[in-house]
């Protein structure tokens, strides 16, 4: 009788897996649930272990991934799709006493949590100088609606104030934003862009492009803009956070190491940059240095899922690596 195990949806989860020699395991069926209940018949299923096995499969129409006859180990099993972000599933250890069978919950890109994805700090307060006082109270009027999260309105109001002053940047920054809320993403990118090309030291216009691509999984650009908006501007957390995630994902384990300890630099704690780090450490199979950032982690993160998370996480890390 098959085995029956439900791995949890995570921002990231854990990316570890050992192997063992010589058997093999009959059969690993990975079941992809979506929250909608609609299967996206993009979506693929990756098996991945730490010496570089890497086994692969397309879902069907009932969204599942079956692959036969692969040697026995702990595998971390990812998950990706046009409509989803990158999903780690976590480890998944698997002997030849087989079959398996995995369910991993997964939200389509449009419902997932995106307070890291546009936090409130995305948007422009100040409205600039040598803007048109009519420009600036549209500006205001828009801002205070975003406050009440009316963000119809707010867009109606940033756009009279775009066609008062066409060069309003830091407008078309926080336009972007409003059209990501509203689930625009071709205008999203477009007002984004259009302030870069407005005025290219707007640091918080290339963070926002950033979230954009890493809900894109485009983690090469994400990496690029991110990289100029830290430059732009040394001293927000934001964009380098957000690059050592896309570093990590990019499997640029130590840059996202080193990107971690700069935002920490700061003085601004994240507890999300020690998940990022500990990951990467888990990667370069350095358990006790995963094991601190782990802990890092639970010290600074307030109690929760992502906490509960974090302690299993650390569990398996004490039972698996030196």
């Amino acid at each position: 009788m098959s085995r029956l195990c439900v791995v949890f949806f995570l921002i990231v989860t854990s990316a570890l897996a050992q192997f063992g020699a010589g058997n093999t395991v009959r059969r690993v069926r990975v079941r992809v649930a979506f929250s909608t209940g609609i299967c996206d018949l993009s979506t693929h299923v990756a098996l991945t272990g730490h010496n570089g096995l890497l086994v692969e499969n397309t879902a069907n129409d009932q969204c599942e991934a079956e692959f036969l006859n692969i040697p026995e180990g702990a595998y971390h099993v990812s998950v990706s799709g046009r409509h989803l972000s990158n999903a780690d599933a976590g480890i998944l250890n698997m002997t030849s006493a087989g079959p398996y069978d995995f369910v991993v919950p997964v939200k389509p890109a449009d419902t997932l949590d995106r307070n890291y994805a546009i936090p409130g700090n995305a948007f422009v307060s100040a409205s600039g100088l040598g803007v048109p006082g009519r420009a600036r109270k549209e500006f205001d009027r828009a801002n205070a609606l975003i406050g009440k999260q009316d963000f119809p309105q707010a867009a109606q109001r940033l756009n009279k104030a775009i066609a008062i002053y066409p060069n309003y940047a830091v407008a078309y920054n926080n336009l972007g934003v409003i059209y990501a809320h509203l689930g625009d993403q071709v205008r999203e990118r477009e007002s984004l862009q259009k302030a870069i090309t407005l005025n290219d030291h707007l640091a918080l216009a290339y963070v926002n492009l950033g979230r954009m691509d890493i809900a894109a999984n485009d983690y090469v650009s994400a990496e690029r803009v991110l990289e100029k908006a830290s430059s732009l501007d040394p001293a927000d957390p934001m964009a380098l956070i957000l690059l050592s995630y896309s570093e990590y994902i990019d499997r640029h384990y130590d840059e996202a190491i080193a990107t971690m300890r700069k935002a920490h630099a700061l003085g601004k704690p994240h507890a999300f940059t020690h998940r990022v780090a500990a990951r990467a450490f888990e990667q370069k199979r350095q358990g006790a240095k995963a094991i601190e950032q782990l802990n890092l982690f639970l010290g600074e993160e307030p109690p929760g899922p992502r906490a509960d998370a974090a302690q299993k996480e650390l569990e398996v890390v004490k039972a698996v690596l030196p």
